[in-house]
């Protein structure tokens, strides 16, 4: 395990205390374990900006399933890329519309091109995608 090194910060008093109401509101029972999660978060998106890294990500997608051949694209679209997509959950919100959710794992760029290819599928109401980190390299 490796060593805890202390520091301290300096912030300006009403920052602090938004801070504080930040963190009690999500849970954190200190002010190290939240700034820990604000320097994870901030590495994490410069895996995702440089692109080159190994990463993994949620695609979530609602979609009419009576839209014409919308299913079988998304589908098609995955089986293409079945080295990149390790599950998809689908999921019927009613009669009409489903949801799906897709994991991605592989080199962060082609995984948010491929993300932006199934969300931009004619026939998707909404998507999102989610990305994040193998947790390689983070304490």
């Amino acid at each position: 395990m490796p060593e805890v090194v202390r520091f301290g910060i300096s912030a300006d008093e009403r920052l602090l205390e938004k801070f504080d109401a930040h963190i009690a509101e999500k849970g954190y029972v200190n002010r190290s374990e939240a700034v820990r999660d604000l320097i994870r978060s901030a590495l994490v998106e410069e895996q995702w900006a440089v692109g080159e890294d190994e990463a993994v990500g949620t695609v979530t997608l609602v979609y009419d399933h009576h839209s014409t051949d919308l299913a079988d694209k998304l589908t098609e679209h995955q089986h293409s890329h079945h080295e990149e997509i390790v599950s998809t959950l689908h999921i019927h919100l009613d009669a009409h519309h489903c949801l799906e959710v897709v994991v991605l794992r592989g080199q962060a760029r082609k995984m948010a091109r491929l993300a932006s290819e199934l969300i931009g599928t004619k026939g998707v109401k909404h998507g999102k995608f989610v990305a994040t980190t193998t947790g390689d390299g983070l304490a």
